[in-house]
């Protein structure tokens, strides 16, 4: 993941504190770090292609976060999320990716060689362009989210729900991805609780009716989370029933894991009238390709792919983001 700020206009006139001081050709570009970032670098750096990747305001994305991954290949005892990025930024860099720190802030995708401004003073000019800004998970903006962040808070069910198993944990949501994860972790989990803003759920019927199927699921409804608690790890979360209503009531439950289920934000924005975006934000590519409606630009990991969202499918894209970088600079060439 990478945080992106919104689209400039190049052409605009610039006053003196954001002028452009420095313009630099590359031939493949890529934005963003992450698994998929960071196999897109090992694969183009190996194809001898030079690429320059910016890192973004998170080096190494979401995994950063992670205090354990267990579920990507080739690691069979499991590997901290900050250790395996920096295992895949020295492969990219053994290569030859010149890796650099830097927020791009702005992009001009009309023509080749295309433009993309770096923390408002570089222009860097590519003729291939790699995006791999990730998606940014939604919080609920409580202070308790950051200070259990990796000790009881995830927004990644798939990632962390093994972690819980036989344990009480909560969900937050009353989406399809909310009943998803609760799902998911109902089948780890001793109890999971669903935790409802409104007293009705906006998944489909047909994820409503398992949710409510299921034994050890239960649900909260009219409850909004107001602080976690426990000492050093989540033990248990602050609820306001009813909130705003004479029928207010504080409730606390018991609980080792709190996960949010409230929807990403693809990190695409400076592109925005450029690229073919879903209503949401995810970057649109070509079915079984990282090809999208520009050629010469590629989207790979979590800011193209709404649905699997994992470390591993990111890297895979990102194999697929470099592979169809060179065939287009080949055939260009």
């Amino acid at each position: 993941m990478a945080l992106f700020g919104k689209m400039e206009n190049l052409d605009a006139p610039k006053d003196d504190n954001k002028e452009i001081k420095d313009v630099e050709k590359v031939k493949v570009l890529i934005i963003g770090s992450g698994p998929a970032g960071y196999t897109a670098a090992i694969y183009a750096a190996r194809a001898n292609l030079s690429p320059v990747m910016y890192e973004g305001l998170q080096p190494g994305g979401q995994l950063t976060t992670t205090t354990e991954v267990e579920n990507f290949p080739g690691y069979p005892s499991g590997i901290t999320g900050p250790e395996m990025m920096e295992d895949l930024k020295g492969q990219a860099t053994r290569f030859g990716t010149d890796v650099r720190f830097g927020l791009a802030t702005a992009a001009d995708l009309s023509q080749r060689p295309f433009k993309v401004t770096i923390d408002s003073n570089k222009v860097i000019e590519t003729e291939a362009l790699i995006i791999a800004t990730g998606a940014t998970a939604k919080y609920l903006g409580l202070p308790d989210e950051s200070k259990y962040a990796g000790s009881g808070v995830s927004a990644c069910a798939t990632c962390d729900g093994f972690f819980y198993r036989g344990k009480d944990v909560a969900v937050v949501g009353g989406g399809d991805t909310a009943c998803e994860e609760a799902l998911y972790l109902a089948g780890l989990a001793k109890k999971v609780y669903l935790i409802v803003r409104r007293d009705v759920l906006r998944a489909s019927k047909v994820m409503q009716e398992r949710v409510r199927k299921a034994e050890n699921i239960e649900v909260l409804w009219k409850h909004q989370t107001k602080g976690l608690f426990g000492d050093g790890v989540v033990e248990g979360a602050t609820l306001a029933k009813n909130l705003g209503t004479p029928e207010e009531e504080e409730v606390r439950i018991a609980i080792d894991g709190f996960f949010l289920a409230i929807g990403h934000k693809p990190n695409s924005d400076i592109f925005n009238g450029f690229l073919d975006t879903d209503n949401v934000g995810y970057i649109k590519t070509v079915p079984g390709s990282s090809k999208t409606n520009i050629s010469g630009v590629f989207a790979c990991g979590d800011v193209q792919d709404p649905i699997y969202r994992q470390a591993v499918t990111a890297a895979g894209s990102g194999c697929m983001a470099a592979i169809d970088t060179e065939r287009f600079l080949a055939e260009q060439e």
